[in-house]
């Protein structure tokens, strides 16, 4: 709080919305280890009020998540989680491979703001989820001959590599039907 910003009180702060990308949720993620989709909503809503902006679209974190700037995972109940469904398992999102994880401004006071505690990560249940979105994006991509997706697959896979997968087999099938 610097107490000299704007108040939200004029026009310049009128209908702008918080600028974040892929990085800047995943930094926000990373402050706590995994967040739900909603924590992480709720988090950007709590930014943007800092900011004296409105939020940005929910959809931003689809997009992220997409772009494999977020990863989602699926985990036993998580303490002080929202979001469990019937048989007690919560959907959690982690920095993805694509990330480079980054604070917005103002972020570092989101864990004292919010209810969440750091959580800890299954790195497994993470790379496992993550493998098995590749191999399901790597078919639709290849099935749809969808030249875009395949090029940022390609990207994803040296990401994916980095975090340890051994996706060698997939990437010739990229690089095949990239050039071929």
């Amino acid at each position: 709080m610097n107490g000299g910003g704007d108040d939200g009180g004029d026009q310049d702060g009128a209908n702008e919305t918080l600028e974040v990308d892929g990085d800047a949720l995943a930094g926000v993620v990373d402050l706590f280890g995994a967040l739900t989709r909603e924590e992480l909503e709720r988090a950007l809503e709590e930014l943007a009020y800092k900011q004296g902006v409105d939020p940005p679209d929910p959809g931003i974190v689809g997009r992220a998540t997409e772009r494999y700037a977020l990863v989602t995972y699926r985990t036993e109940g998580v303490d002080g989680a929202s979001g469990e469904d019937g048989d007690g398992e919560v959907e959690l999102l982690v920095p993805g491979p694509s990330a480079f994880p980054s604070l917005p401004p103002g972020a570092g006071d989101l864990p004292h703001i919010m209810d969440v505690v750091e959580r800890e990560i299954d790195r497994e249940a993470v790379e496992r989820a993550a493998e098995e979105r590749f191999r399901a994006d790597v078919a639709r991509a290849l099935a749809s001959e969808d030249e875009a997706l395949v090029g940022r697959l390609l990207d994803v896979s040296y990401d994916l590599d980095a975090w340890g997968l051994d996706l060698t087999e997939l990437r010739a099938r990229l690089d095949h039907a990239r050039d071929g």
